[in-house]
């Protein structure tokens, strides 16, 4: 097997890279029959709740999370309540003082510490949140990792990219049910956006769930995304008056390869930049990721960089699938005390 990091440094590889990453920018550039920036923002500027929506941001300190904080903020004129849940509380509660907010301050702006590689982490997290938020209407998922290492098993037995990407979103979105369905009880929005792959995943393999041991950098990213679709639709079929959503923003230009741990997607970081008008801002795919949040109701989906519904395009499992991949994760994600 090639050795990615060796093979990635080289003058080869890296061209390789350059390569991949145009022509993702292109498909992106050039796609057709999908709105435009233009008039995403007039949709989601109709946006007007009779109730004061309460919003949860997941991974909401920079990136995608932090764009769409923002957004929400500014399309509800700070009539909203905004929690932030990260691991950055400086960058939290620089993003949350610049949102709109109305003078007599009723409204909450919260920061909740949390590091999701770590489920007694999110379990921790997610009792504070409820304790603050009888109902929630919007919870939005976007904490991210990008890494050459391999398998990098935590103390729960998880790998870490696996642990962000999909088991710490799954019981996020678990045990904070009881707050979702109030508000879809009391006829408010309920919704569950997960901002991942969507379109890009793989055949799961239901005889190593987790990756124990077939795990690789392209197993890895070829499951998690099977896996969010999977879990999207398992937590549907018990909660069909709420709604979840797994979406694909596409190329978009967030400190992710800046801040990484390996100093090849360090230097990858210009080529970004490079590419920059055949890639998305952060504050432009949050545009197009609400536009997908508002856009559906009740049920479950899967949605592309511009907020287009992608059906059931290179979409992979099925029943059998996703009732292994449940009982895995119960099992997987609990926390002794």
């Amino acid at each position: 097997m090639v050795e990615l990091p060796d093979f990635a440094s080289s003058g080869l590889g890296q061209v390789v890279l350059v390569i991949l990453l145009l022509s993702l920018a292109a498909a992106l550039l050039f796609s057709t029959s999908m709105p435009s920036l233009v008039v995403v923002r007039q949709v989601n500027a109709t946006f007007r709740p009779k109730y004061t929506p309460v919003a949860v941001f997941v991974g909401g300190t920079s990136g995608i999370g932090k764009a769409m904080t923002q957004a929400f903020g500014r399309y509800t004129e700070g009539k909203s309540d905004i929690i932030i849940v990260g691991r950055n509380k400086t960058a939290a509660e620089n993003i949350l003082s610049s949102l709109p907010c109305p003078p007599d301050g009723s409204y909450r702006r919260d920061f909740v510490q949390c590091d999701a590689t770590r489920m007694k982490n999110v379990q921790v997290a997610t009792a504070d949140i409820l304790g603050r938020c009888p109902r929630i209407n919007f919870l939005i998922l976007s904490t991210g990792i990008l890494t050459l290492k391999g398998r990098d098993e935590t103390e729960e037995g998880l790998d870490t990219k696996l642990a962000v990407h999909y088991y710490a979103r799954w019981k996020f979105i678990n045990d904070l049910l009881p707050s979702l369905t109030s508000a879809s009880n009391a006829g408010e929005d309920a919704k569950v956006f997960s901002v991942l792959a969507a379109g890009k995943g793989g055949a799961i393999n239901t005889d190593d769930l987790g990756l124990k041991k077939t795990f690789s950098l392209a197993n890895a990213a070829l499951q998690a995304p099977t896996y969010n679709d999977l879990m999207m639709e398992a937590f549907y079929d018990s909660h069909p008056d709420l709604t979840f959503t797994h979406g694909y923003p596409g190329a978009v230009r967030t400190g992710i390869l800046e801040n990484s741990d390996s100093k090849l997607l360090n230097i990858m970081n210009p080529v970004m930049n490079l590419l920059r008008p055949l890639t998305f801002s952060p504050e432009d795919s949050g545009e197009y990721m609400w536009h997908a949040v508002f856009n559906h109701t009740k049920g479950v989906f899967r949605t592309g960089s511009k907020g287009e519904n992608l059906g059931k395009q290179r979409y992979f499992g099925g029943e059998e699938e996703k009732k292994r991949l449940w009982e895995h994760t119960v099992e997987a994600t609990a926390v002794t005390s």
